[in-house]
């Protein structure tokens, strides 16, 4: 018997695109975690219902400890959605999926339309950056708010409440007190930075790199601050 199908309405697919976290572990893992449990111990909801991938590109590991790692994550609450740079053997049954495709982001700043070459691959590759964006938002952020711009830079027109984060493709501007946690660069972009009027943030990050409240110099707490990279660490000082 044939069945007939009298409902018309489609399934709709739509393609839409997410910031996730990349976790790009190093060995020895268990090394590793101890400094992620001080992550999260300081900042507490971080990994809270937020997409996170796996990057293991770099690292000669087997299926088991793999396996491993995701099983540590997950009592963590870190969800893992999907994996990196890993070769197909080494995924399984119950493990997140392959991840591959990710867009590359250039470590150099240029104008507009200008070509730009990653010299971290192959010298012949060009690829063309279309100019950062900025938003402005005239309100202040409120605790448990996340807001959410990787186009370009983040201008905020009072202050970021303790509990409220700010993740910004390039830098963030916070023109009153700066309680939450600020995450600039989120895309790549080693030369953002994280500007405020006064200086109480629980957590600050350019390109990944972060520093907690306890890190940051104590003549620098309510202080008007500039925030950059500097190789791999973060610099401050007192906007005059």
């Amino acid at each position: 018997m044939t069945k007939v199908l009298t409902d018309a309405r489609s399934i709709r697919i739509k393609g839409r695109s997410f910031l996730a976290v990349m976790l790009s572990p190093d060995l020895p893992f268990d090394d590793w975690l101890v400094r992620l449990d001080d992550l999260a111990a300081r900042s507490a909801g971080f990994f809270l219902g937020r997409p996170v991938v796996l990057d293991v590109g770099d690292l000669e590991i087997d299926r088991a400890q793999l396996k491993g790692l995701v099983a540590e994550l997950a009592q963590r609450n870190v969800s893992i959605m999907g994996i990196e740079g890993c070769r197909p053997s080494l995924l399984g049954p119950g493990m997140p999926p392959a991840l591959k495709g990710g867009r590359p982001v250039s470590d150099f700043e240029v104008p507009q339309q200008e070509p730009i070459i990653d010299v971290r691959t192959k010298p012949a590759v060009v690829e063309t950056r279309p100019p950062l964006q900025s938003i402005v938002i005239r309100e202040p952020i409120r605790s448990g708010q996340s807001l959410i711009f990787p186009e370009g830079d983040v201008t905020v027109i009072g202050s970021v409440a303790s509990g409220s984060e700010i993740i910004a493709g390039g830098s963030v501007h916070v023109y009153g007190t700066l309680r939450g946690r600020a995450m600039a660069g989120s895309v790549g972009n080693t030369s953002a930075r994280i500007f405020c009027r006064k200086l109480e943030a629980e957590l600050v990050a350019i390109d990944g790199i972060y520093k907690m409240a306890e890190d940051i110099a104590p003549n620098l707490r309510g202080q008007s601050v500039q925030l950059w990279l500097d190789g791999d660490s973060i610099k401050a000082e007192k906007l005059i």
